[in-house]
């Protein structure tokens, strides 16, 4: 596993998913740059990447504040003097409460999902394209949500959020694929960790299961993991303006 070998990734986002792509990225030769809002919960996912023989640094990034996104950025370049990939993987879902629709979300709840989500991803892209540009090469992966797509009676504000993130994909895309710079979405059903699946009521992933077609399990950290190697990896170096439902079927469509 070294398809990832020498390559260096910032990914910002370390909870969740971000701990298996980490994992992944470290296992397949990847430098890994792991930022979060939490730099203690990265410091420990770096951790245990050092102790199992991988390369990773940890650092504070706040996806919704320009300042501290330039500065991981820089700290990046200063370290290994190339970005080649950035996975753009943190995300608030504030808008939890599935009696509230737009007539009940609050307008705050909105405003901050969109500053985090759709405003921190274009925040991470702006501070690694010259670079990229630069290089003649990168790869940029964002981690959306089947939500952008299920027209579900809630989260409205996370779904619009999401959907957003998949037209900054594709402009960066389109504007930038010439200068060698790729982008793509991985978007993601539910997705449980071991952690979350101990506390989760088994009602709530049975029904996870029921929407998909794959019936047997939900969907786990690694197999974001194994497409987003991919979609970093000389491997995909045909693959851009995708989006990469990663969800066992939840959702169908052309």
């Amino acid at each position: 596993m070294d398809r990832l070998k020498d390559k260096v990734i910032l990914l910002a986002g370390a909870g969740g998913i971000g701990t298996g792509l980490a994992q992944r990225y470290a296992q397949e030769g990847a430098k890994v740059v792991l930022g979060d809002i939490n730099e203690d919960a990265a410091r420990q996912v770096v951790e245990g990447i050092k102790a199992s023989g991988g390369e990773a640094t940890a650092l504070l990034l706040d996806g919704s504040d320009e300042e501290s996104v330039n500065a991981a950025v820089a700290a990046t370049l200063n370290a290994y003097g190339r970005i080649d990939g950035l996975h753009a993987n943190f995300a608030l879902m504030a808008d939890s409460n599935p009696m509230e629709g737009i007539l009940e979300l609050p307008l705050e709840v909105f405003d901050e999902t969109q500053r985090i989500n759709a405003r921190g991803f274009y925040l991470c892209t702006r501070a690694v394209l010259p670079t990229m540009i630069e290089q003649g090469s990168g790869s940029i992966v964002y981690t959306s949500s089947a939500a952008a797509y299920s027209g579900g009676a809630a989260f409205v504000a996370y779904a619009m959020s999401k959907a957003a993130g998949q037209a900054l994909m594709r402009h960066v895309a389109t504007r930038y694929g010439p200068a060698g710079v790729r982008a793509n979405t991985i978007a993601p059903a539910m997705t449980i960790h071991p952690a979350l699946e101990e506390v989760l009521p088994p009602a709530f992933i049975d029904g996870a299961k029921a929407a998909a077609c794959i019936k047997s399990r939900v969907g786990r950290p690694e197999d974001i993991a194994a497409m987003a190697a991919l979609l970093m990896s000389d491997e995909g170096s045909y693959i851009t303006g995708q989006v990469m439902c990663v969800d066992g079927g939840t959702i169908i469509r052309a």
